[in-house]
């Protein structure tokens, strides 16, 4: 299952809801949102500045990360961003993988 690594930017109407929520109801918010994808929470942690917070989770697919991203991305109370992270056996992989490539300005 592929692992992504979010991270969350609250705006002042999120900071605020946390603020009155708390930080381990909104790690169980999304913990249960990422289940309901299919998926499962690895780790949750907030970080002074920006971003406010770094989430890893496993999703099924490229397009259950992309919905999850869309939803929390239109409350308007957070942005995120998220990166899809690779395992060492997966740069493995793409070591052994032959790729042409010529550089902008290089000749053949």
């Amino acid at each position: 299952m592929p692992k992504y690594l979010i991270q969350a930017s609250y705006t002042s109407e999120g900071s605020k809801g946390l603020l009155k929520e708390g930080g381990s109801k909104r790690r169980a918010t999304v913990e249960q949102l990422v289940e309901a994808q299919g998926g499962s929470l690895e780790a949750f942690y907030y970080a002074f500045g920006d971003p406010d917070a770094f989430v890893i989770v496993d999703l099924p697919d490229h397009a259950s990360a992309a919905a999850v991203s869309m939803a929390v991305n239109a409350s308007g109370a957070v942005s995120l961003k998220t990166q899809v992270l690779l395992t060492p056996e997966d740069i493995d992989q793409a070591a052994k993988k032959t790729v042409k490539y010529r550089a902008p300005g290089q000749r053949k």
